[in-house]
């Protein structure tokens, strides 16, 4: 069954490339600015790319766009995803640039990487693995510790991961990270001098640091996932 989605227009974001990506995994997507599309479609998808605070107000200045998204998915409980900013637009605040009130949805707040290495560059600009939390690697472990390492698969304790390899390989352009305040609302996190958070998780919503639209299979199971996800 065709899932019907909303990808939000707010001026801020690489909405050729994740409609694209969406329409590929079988969605019909709508590019939409208008508040009044958000209530007919099955899924929301937020994304993003620039700076926290103006990401906000570029949101914010549609209008009716923020009430629609608290009714839809606070409210109704549509999935929701977040891309790389769209995201972080989920945390209480953004502290780039000063500080920002974000939609409020999990708690904690957006903070630049602090990284332990200084040959590293920031923007973190490309590949990285995932690493899911230790309930995830465990499961994964014992249910293929009688295989062989090719034919091992992941079970994943959440539908967004179903299908992936252990530790995928994904694509990042970003400086900030959104640093959930309960631990519980971490999905997996990646390491750049230093960990941080890659994805969250809560209810029937989600979100993703990286860009799914550029990480070729993984990315595409993904979206997969989450067009066929039932929280």
């Amino acid at each position: 069954m065709t899932q019907t989605i909303a990808l939000i227009d707010y001026g801020s974001g690489n909405l050729r490339s994740a409609a694209k990506a969406f329409e590929k995994a079988g969605a019909q997507v709508r590019v939409t600015n208008h508040a009044e599309d958000i209530s007919k479609a099955e899924r929301i998808v937020l994304p993003g790319q620039g700076a926290f605070g103006d990401c906000m107000r570029g949101l914010s200045a549609l209008p009716g766009m923020v009430e629609a998204l608290n009714e839809a998915v606070l409210k109704k409980a549509r999935p929701f995803f977040g891309i790389c900013v769209g995201m972080q637009l989920l945390a209480a605040r953004g502290l780039e640039h000063g500080t920002h009130q974000g939609l409020g949805w999990l708690d904690g707040e957006v903070r630049e990487l602090q990284l332990s290495d200084s040959s590293l560059k920031i923007p973190h600009m490309g590949w990285n693995n995932l690493r899911f939390g230790g309930a995830e690697v465990r499961r994964f472990e014992a249910a293929s510790s009688s295989e062989p390492s090719n034919l091992r698969t992941f079970e994943p304790l959440h539908p967004l991961l179903k299908n992936l390899p252990p530790s995928p390989y994904v694509y990042f352009v970003h400086s900030y990270a959104f640093a959930p305040e309960q631990p519980g609302d971490t999905l997996a996190s990646c390491d750049y001098g230093g960990s941080f958070t890659a994805m969250v998780a809560r209810g029937n919503i989600a979100g993703a640091q990286f860009h799914p639209e550029k990480s070729q299979e993984t990315g595409l199971q993904m979206i997969q996932n989450f067009l066929e996800w039932k929280p």
